[in-house]
């Protein structure tokens, strides 16, 4: 079942204790950046045209605990092989769904980890130097 924008705008507001989230379609889902950096996506997993509509934020592996803790299931999916793929996103516990504020804490963490994931990237596209060919002369 397709997700709606309505869901995806309620998960923007969730999401703006920690700025301005922007929810973009993306693969049958949404994804929602804050400050150029995913924070979240949403995806829908029903089956057989239930409706399964979920919010999952960005971990690694140190909030990745925390969010386990607390009752969080990590974001999978069977690709078209059949195989379960599994993404670092995982749910909230169900009362931060009722309001930014009990979102908040949650929120804090995922744009925590989509920043330095972001910061690591950049330091690994370091930029190329061009060679310059040294000149001697002959004497």
């Amino acid at each position: 079942m397709a997700i709606s924008r309505n869901f995806a705008d309620y998960c923007c507001e969730l999401l703006s204790g920690v700025g301005s989230p922007v929810a973009k379609r993306m693969f049958g889902g949404w994804g929602i950046s804050v400050d150029g950096v995913t924070v979240a996506v949403i995806a829908d997993l029903g089956k057989l045209g239930g409706s399964n509509q979920k919010l999952y934020l960005k971990v690694d592996e140190v909030t990745k605990a925390q969010f386990e803790a607390a009752g969080g299931k990590r974001f999978e999916m069977e690709s078209k092989d059949g195989k379960l793929m599994g993404m670092n996103y995982f749910t909230t516990p169900d009362e931060t769904m009722e309001s930014p504020d009990a979102m908040l804490p949650w929120a804090r963490l995922a744009l925590n980890v989509a920043l330095d994931a972001k910061a690591k990237s950049s330091a690994k596209a370091k930029p190329k130097v061009a060679k310059v060919a040294s000149k001697t002369k002959a004497k």
